[in-house]
Parts: C-alpha cells; sequence; structure tokens
C-alpha cells in the first residue's frame, strides 16, 4: 500500500501542480519543427562556409571534375535536403530523447557519416571528383553545428522543465514498492520533463491517496479501468512499473486500448545505472529477451580514447600557455613558493602515480591536515571543506575557475591520466574503500567527470561514487566530449568549486 509519504514526495518535488504542465499536444507540436529549423540552420552554415572559403563568393559557378559535370551549387542543395532527410529517418527529433542520454547525439553524428559516405560512393561510381576542401570543411563543421544547436534546445528545454513547463502528464501503474522507486527516480529527475499525474497501485481503497489536481487511486485490476483512468487525467503515457502488472495480456490488452488516443506505453524495470548500447533486446517466440553487455576495459574503443587525449591535451597545452605563465607567476610572487604541487594519486588498476597542479595552498599545507581532520573539518571520505584555512589568496582565485586543475593536462598526455574520467583518488581514500568502490579503478582518472559537472564538491560521497561508476562501464567517445562542453558552463559558474 502506499502510504502518504508518496504522495508528500510528489509533490515537494513538483515545482507546480499537474495542471500547469504543458501537455503533449503543445510542447511535442514546437519541438519537431524548432529542431528541424535549427538542422536547417545548421547543415546551410556548413555547406555556404565551405563553398565560401573554398570558391569565393562566386562558388556556385565551379563544376565537379569527371566524366559527369554539376555545380557545387547544385551538390550543396542537394546535400542539404538529403542530410536533412537522414536525420529525419534516423529518428533525431524524437521528443522521448529531447533531454535525456546521449542517442539523439549518436544518431546525428551516424546520420552524417551515412551521408558522406553515400557521397562518396556516389562520386566513386560516377567517377566525380569532389575538391577535398569543400568536403574537408563541410563535413566536420556540419556535424559540430549540428550538435551544437541541439546541445542549445536540449540546454533551453532542460530549463524550461525545472520551470515546471513542456512537461508530459503519466499514469504510473503497478505494486506500490515499484510504483514508489519509480516515481522516486521522476521526481529526482526534472529533466526528463515527466509530471506523475496518478498512479494505479492494487493496494487499497478509493480516496486513499490524493495529488493536487490529479488523484492517486487503486487499482480496480482491468486494462479498461487503466485506460478510462488515463483519459480522465488527459496524461501522455501510461508508465507500467515493474513486474507486478506485466503480464502479456494486460500488456498486450493495454497496448491495443491506447491504439489512435496518442497515449503512449512505458515499461519501467529496475535495470538501472546501464547505458542503452548496452542493452540488447532477443525476440524468442514473442518473449523479448534483454542481454545486457558486460563492460569492457580495452580494445578499440581505449585506443580512440587515448588518441582523444593526445590531441586534446596537446593543444590544451599549446593554447593556454600564457595562462600557465600569469598564474605561475602570480603564486611566486605571492609567497615566494613552489608554484607546483605534485601529489600521490591511484591511477587506473590501483597503480600510483604523482599528480600535477598549481599550488593553491600554503606550502606546509599537507603537515597541518593532520590538525584539520582532528578538529573534525573533513568531511568523509572527500576532504573537501569550505573556508579552507590552508589556501592562499591567489589559490582562492584559482580553485574558482579550476586553473590549478591545468597541470594535469601533462599527466593526461604521458598516459596517467584522461580528460574524462572519475575522480583521482587519494591512496587514503583508496584504503577505506567498501563494497564496489574499487571498480572506479578500472579506467584511468580524469581532470573533468561526471562528479565535476554534477555538483562538484557540493557532492557527497555516495552521489560522487553512483555518477562514477556508471560513467566507468558506459562512457562514450560522445560522452565525453558533452563532459567537457558541460565542464566548461560549470567552471564559468563556479558551482561546488572551493
Amino acid at each position: 500500500m502506499l502510504s502518504a509519504q508518496l504522495e508528500y514526495d510528489v509533490n515537494e518535488k513538483s515545482p507546480l501542480p499537474p495542471s500547469k504542465f504543458a501537455g503533449r499536444s503543445s510542447w511535442r507540436a514546437r519541438f519537431v519543427p524548432s529542431a528541424v529549423l535549427i538542422d536547417a540552420v545548421a547543415i546551410a552554415v556548413a555547406l555556404l562556409t565551405a563553398q565560401v572559403l573554398r570558391f569565393g563568393q562566386g562558388g556556385g559557378s565551379e563544376f565537379l571534375s569527371g566524366s559527369s559535370r554539376a555545380s557545387y551549387l547544385t551538390v550543396s542543395i542537394i546535400l542539404f535536403v538529403a542530410w536533412l532527410a537522414a536525420l529525419g529517418l534516423n529518428r533525431c527529433y524524437q521528443p522521448e530523447h529531447a533531454t535525456i542520454g546521449n542517442e539523439t547525439y549518436l544518431r546525428m553524428v551516424r546520420s552524417s557519416f551515412f551521408i558522406f559516405g553515400v557521397l562518396a560512393m556516389v562520386a566513386l561510381a560516377l567517377r566525380l571528383q569532389f575538391a577535398r576542401g569543400y568536403v574537408a570543411i563541410v563535413f566536420p563543421l556540419g556535424v559540430v553545428l549540428l550538435l551544437f544547436g541541439r546541445f542549445l534546445l536540449r540546454t533551453w528545454l532542460i530549463r524550461q522543465r525545472f520551470q515546471a513547463r513542456c512537461m508530459d502528464n503519466v499514469l504510473i501503474v503497478g505494486a506500490p514498492q515499484e510504483v514508489r522507486y519509480v516515481a522516486d527516480r521522476i521526481c529526482n529527475t526534472p529533466a526528463a520533463g515527466l509530471s506523475i499525474s496518478g498512479v494505479l497501485t492494487g493496494a487499497s481503497t478509493p480516496g486513499d491517496f490524493e495529488l493536487r489536481d490529479g488523484t492517486i487511486v487503486p487499482d480496480a485490476g482491468s486494462v479498461d479501468f487503466a485506460l478510462e483512468t488515463a483519459m480522465q487525467h488527459h496524461v501522455d503515457a501510461i508508465i507500467v512499473a515493474g513486474h507486478a502488472r506485466a503480464s502479456d495480456t494486460f500488456l498486450r490488452e493495454l497496448g491495443w486500448g491506447l491504439e489512435g488516443t496518442g497515449v503512449g506505453m512505458v515499461l519501467a524495470s529496475r535495470m538501472t545505472d546501464v547505458a542503452g548500447p548496452r542493452i540488447h533486446r532477443t525476440p524468442v517466440e514473442g518473449l523479448p529477451l534483454m542481454s545486457v553487455d558486460a563492460p569492457r576495459y580495452d580494445g578499440g574503443r581505449y585506443l580512440l580514447k587515448r588518441a582523444f587525449d593526445i590531441v586534446v591535451s596537446a593543444a590544451l597545452l599549446v593554447l593556454l600557455s600564457p595562462v600557465f605563465a600569469v598564474a605561475a607567476a602570480l603564486i611566486w610572487v605571492d609567497d615566494h613558493g613552489p608554484v607546483f604541487f605534485r601529489q600521490e594519486r591511484v591511477g587506473v588498476n590501483g597503480d600510483t602515480f604523482k599528480m600535477t597542479k598549481f599550488r593553491s595552498m600554503v606550502v606546509d599545507a599537507e603537515a597541518r591536515l593532520a590538525e584539520l581532520e582532528a578538529d573534525g573539518a573533513a568531511a568523509g571520505k572527500l576532504f573537501k571543506m569550505h573556508q579552507d584555512p590552508r589556501i592562499t589568496k591567489i589559490g582562492k582565485v584559482l580553485r574558482a575557475y579550476s586553473i590549478d586543475e591545468l597541470p594535469q593536462l601533462v599527466d593526461v598526455l604521458i598516459g596517467k591520466m584522461s580528460l574524462v574520467g572519475p575522480r583521482p583518488a587519494l591512496s587514503s581514500e583508496v584504503s577505506v574503500y567498501r563494497d564496489h568502490a574499487h571498480r572506479r579503478l578500472n579506467v584511468k582518472p580524469g581532470i573533468t567527470g561526471p562528479w565535476q559537472v554534477g555538483g562538484r564538491s557540493n557532492l557527497s560521497w555516495e552521489e560522487s561514487l553512483r555518477k562514477d561508476l556508471y560513467y566507468v562501464e558506459n562512457w562514450t567517445i560522445i560522452g565525453d566530449c558533452l563532459v567537457l562542453i558541460k565542464t566548461v558552463k560549470a567552471v564559468l559558474s563556479r558551482d561546488g568549486a572551493y
């Protein structure tokens, strides 16, 4: 039976009553044309830029060379239409993926590779000779602009959802324990855009549960009652929680009943913290078997990650060299002490290494650590404290904008760290690891990571560990790029930096 606590949880974590949320007919109807328009502008800018940079303002009169002739203006128009069509056919405009996960970004990249793969095959078949500069500009620029445009749209939509706009109303069906589990996850993730209008629990009598502008009602035990309740509450989807109600007959009849209503059906399982690419569906006589790939910590993906780390870290070291020089000078002028601080950290597979940072504390900071711990100033396994007296005046500025972390780019370049990964742990922290915490050491530690963009020092040990373990088992190159982009925002906002 659901207790009144569920009512309290849902109400407290929902900024506005469900009636104030915009339904499917409003925000969804605007999302698709908005996304298409942004993508069209991104592609057009990439094509126009490639023509102007490669051929000048008269680029439209240039012709492909080969047995067939066509102007680059014609090619650009064909590419524009084909690129947009590929994005649509690859389901890059699904509202369900608008603000959660990396699936949309992956589909956009795959669509772009597909289009240029087809372009290469057509050129080979017709013996067309494209100007390499044109292709070298339009492809990477187009991909970057597409991803950036979708990132801006996602950011805007997430902000709307934190203000209780652009939401989908849902009805949750299942046993009380399963309903509570799903409801808690929904309420803790405003970016998902789900507002709970009611639940069917199968556990009490009518009227026992109330939700503002909606009702938590018991389960009458029939598909018809679930459909009737969904229509009364004007929901956008019915979520079947767990397996208590997930019999083949119930799900099939519910799906039939929802045909033509515009109401979706969602199955919620307890298979949490497993990213979509690791999950595969295999139908056996109508039974959907879900297989989960085991995490891998070697192979081609890791070679690609290493290459990415080398290129980006080397480029950043060159670009940020003036910042290095200014920071080093300020640190030395402040107290004439060492510019760098090196500390032993635990890396991949438990191997230790010396991590380098700009010194942001007094010279004898390590000696004063025991005194602070004795005074109870330490924050559990993650020793971070507000107003740390060991931090220098210059150090406060360096930490506020994470400039003190920049020397770790050298550690990335030589292979001790990665740009993105779990927080590099101290040996003293690793010595008290319990349960599955050691799995953090299955990959290289990172300069930034989920902990950096998800709250930084404001995170508890448990929250930081959960984010790190999810990253360890589910990371992708696209995901790493998104973390790097979010890191810039987190650094500029200085959220959790101290």
